[in-house]
């Protein structure tokens, strides 16, 4: 039972059952409206309009509409020229394609030249170009209707679990540092892990895919209230976590430069080693708080999960601060290797300024402030209504 509720939600199953019903309802109502004895371009339009959130519907249902209409024009200029041949075909094929960038209708400009070609295969070309347009037209609206009436899901719940993925990922990464910075690690060991964090650039961009996803949800949804400050907190969550992806990769590099150059010796001293292990630890842990905290459904009290990471990061700049001081003497008696162990504090001092919790606020602010000014610029008489009634300016949703 609990698998079947989740795979209600799941993106494949949203997808096939609305786009079932959308184009079983354009075909019945193209079969009462269009003149063609089989409209199938109602429920092919239908197919490819509906998509799983409402804005992406809405983009591409203009963009499908206006493909089509552009295509029968074209074939509609050519029908007055030339009849159906090898080489017309050819002409027709290029001009839809040339107009389709024109009319920039993006990944449906092959469907201009599809349309100009339908239309120009058959014989009576008025009556087949109106009724593609109508066909055309009624699988648009449908695919509209199916997505008001079947309101889509909010797809913010699978990106936070993306983001809370991603942010283990690197716990599970730091875990091992730590480990192996205290066992001792061998160059190619150290090499394998620096490998590893390389590889986190593809779960970004696979978070950074479910996130857009979760965006376009949120835009024109109706059941969402606050649309603008979930993405914003969502976005800038990512933007951090990938910043530090970016400086656990350096500091994976680092550790892979001295086991190269202290080999076979360990890493640190057998003072300083246990505290390098015990600040990484608290780094993923106040990691994984920060996603935790990034994903928190902003109708929700996330004052626990601030207050939580607010305890973790202090406790790790306390053992910032104790690694510092062993690190300062061992510079001292071994000076050929300060330029790296001086990196490895920098790299970690990086990534504790990026998740605090002021840093964090203020850059909320900032991107909020930038998007309702850049609203304000795009829509100044909205904006200018909006004052007037006294209505605060809040970004798009």
């Amino acid at each position: 039972m609990v698998r079947l509720l989740r795979r209600h939600r799941d993106p494949v199953v949203v997808q096939a059952l609305r786009s079932t019903v959308a184009a079983t309802v354009a075909y019945v109502i193209a079969k009462r409206l269009s003149p063609e004895p089989a409209p199938l371009t109602a429920p092919l339009t239908a197919l490819l309009v509906v998509q799983v959130t409402l804005f992406a519907t809405l983009k591409t249902s203009i963009r499908r509409v206006n493909s089509v209409l552009a295509g029968v024009l074209v074939a509609i200029a050519f029908s007055q020229l030339v009849g159906l041949t090898w080489w017309s075909l050819a002409l027709v094929i290029l001009a839809g394609l040339g107009v389709g960038h024109l009319v920039r209708v993006d990944e449906f400009v092959a469907e201009v030249a599809i349309s100009a070609m339908l239309v120009l295969g058959v014989t009576s070309v008025g009556s087949t170009a109106w009724a593609r347009i109508v066909e055309t037209v009624i699988g648009a609206v449908v695919g509209m209707g199916c997505n008001l009436l079947l309101a889509p899901p909010v797809w913010t719940e699978e990106a936070g679990e993306s983001i809370e993925g991603l942010a283990r990922r690197m716990r599970r990464l730091m875990l091992h540092m730590g480990e192996e910075a205290a066992d001792g690690v061998s160059v190619a060991r150290a090499a394998a892990r620096l490998h590893e964090a390389r590889r986190l650039d593809h779960a970004i961009a696979d978070v950074d895919a479910a996130l857009r996803q979760a965006e376009d949800s949120l835009r024109l949804n109706p059941r969402v209230r606050e649309g603008l400050l979930t993405r914003v907190v969502l976005r800038t969550g990512l933007d951090t976590l990938e910043i530090c992806t970016v400086v656990l990769r350096v500091l994976s590099r680092t550790f892979a430069d001295l086991a190269k150059q202290r080999a076979p010796q360990p890493l640190f001293s057998p003072q300083t080693a246990p505290l390098v292990q015990q600040l990484l630890s608290e780094i993923s842990d106040a990691v994984v708080s920060y996603a935790v905290l990034v994903t928190t459904d902003v109708r929700l009290s996330a004052e626990s999960a601030e207050e939580r990471l607010a305890a973790e990061l202090r406790q790790a700049s306390a053992t910032r601060d104790k690694l510092a001081q062993l690190l300062l003497r061992e510079v001292q008696q071994d000076t050929g290797h300060w330029h790296l162990l001086g990196a490895v504090l920098t790299e970690v001092n990086r990534i504790l300024d990026e998740m605090d919790i002021e840093h964090r606020t203020n850059r909320l602010l900032e991107e909020l402030d930038r998007l309702t000014r850049e609203r304000r610029e795009r829509m100044p008489r909205l904006a200018r209504i909006g004052e007037r009634l006294g209505v605060p300016a809040r970004g798009p949703r």
